[in-house]
């Protein structure tokens, strides 16, 4: 187990004092306060917020820290004085999923602010963030730590005006250089020739208002590791999944918005030991390098040969049913609270 959990440990002898006979029908809550900060309401039922990093069931997960925890409350965040008397009341954990807040037109990062006031929380830094969402930032990190990920580069409508120029060969894939679940990726995002190229660095441009990141298409299997940062010693477990996706309409397997919108990908645990540690050691390798804390998933592709290629990272991965949960869930046989339970536990001590 990744996570060491303190409400199991026994509680051994100490100097002439003699250990409590275990009682099961009594539960010993650790005292701990934890805030549950939740995201802010904008009014618009369902809504896509990029100050949000994971989407929280913040009562159910009130609840379950609540077994283990006597203080867990549910807070929610609609100023600056909101944001100080947070830092104030300084508790033991902060579990949010925010980003930052937008107020008098100024972010302010949530994490970054309670590392100010030397306040624990889950997930990573402002600058690991930043890393993780700009996909031609990460691949440029990925190069300079020498992790393998596929040629690309970055264009914008009008800027190559003939097949020939294109500084990588084709097939490409071609995706928004920020934004995520698959937000911009469809049946069109693989391309083989200079006319479709154009077509979708344009769509991108229109719909997702992003530059295009165009890459080397990548033939082999997709994969997804979560990771988990260890409570007691830091060292990262890794937990690949392999990701299978029925061929599309022009026959090909593509990961796309609405295969991930509608569940119809089908997830199974990675049972090849040596692709197991292979698809391991990137996604640590990648995760270190981004400046990643706590959890994180990254996203994996082989290529034709069956090397493994580092896709992108989400670092403030979603915990109901992603792609994090169900590594969990096929690796560790780990239940939706114990997840939560392990999260709040590393936050606890990781900070």
């Amino acid at each position: 187990m990744i996570i060491k959990d303190i409400a199991k440990q026994d509680i051994s002898v100490i100097g002439n004092i003699l250990p409590l006979k275990k009682n099961n029908n009594i539960t010993i809550k650790i005292n701990k306060t934890i805030e549950i900060v939740a995201v802010p309401n904008l009014g618009e039922v369902n809504s896509h917020q990029d100050n949000v990093g994971i989407i929280l069931e913040e009562k159910k997960i009130q609840r379950i820290l609540s077994k283990k925890y006597k203080n867990v409350l549910i807070t929610e965040i609609n100023s600056e004085e909101d944001l100080d008397q947070l830092a104030k009341r300084k508790p033991d954990l902060v579990f949010s999923g925010v980003k930052y807040f937008l107020f008098n037109n100024r972010k302010i990062w949530l994490n970054d602010y309670l590392e100010l006031f030397k306040i624990p929380y889950i997930a990573s830094s402002k600058a690991a963030l930043d890393n993780e969402s700009d996909k031609n930032r990460a691949k440029k990190i990925m190069q300079k730590n020498n992790i393998r990920t596929a040629d690309f580069f970055i264009t914008n409508p009008g800027e190559y005006l003939k097949g020939s120029s294109i500084p990588i060969k084709f097939p490409l894939f071609i995706k928004p250089v920020t934004g995520g679940d698959s937000r911009g990726i469809n049946k069109n995002s693989l391309v083989f020739n200079f006319e479709d190229f154009t077509a979708k660095v344009l769509d991108i441009k229109l719909k997702q208002k992003s530059p295009s990141l165009v890459e080397t298409y990548l033939a082999g299997k997709e994969y997804s590791v979560g990771i988990f940062e260890d409570s007691i010693d830091g060292s990262l477990r890794a937990m690949p999944i392999e990701i299978i996706v029925k061929k599309n309409i022009h026959g090909h397997c593509i990961l796309d918005f609405d295969v991930k919108k509608n569940d119809e990908e089908e997830v199974i645990l990675v049972t090849d030991t040596k692709i197991f540690d292979k698809l391991s050691q990137l996604a640590k390798d990648s995760f270190i390098a981004l400046g990643g804390k706590s959890l994180g998933r990254i996203d994996i592709k082989m290529d034709h040969l069956g090397i493994p290629h580092f896709i992108e990272a989400n670092l403030m991965p979603g915990l109901r049913k992603g792609y994090f949960y169900r590594s969990c869930v096929l690796n560790l046989d780990m239940n939706y609270e114990e997840m939560i339970l392990s999260i709040a536990n590393t936050g606890l001590s990781s900070h």
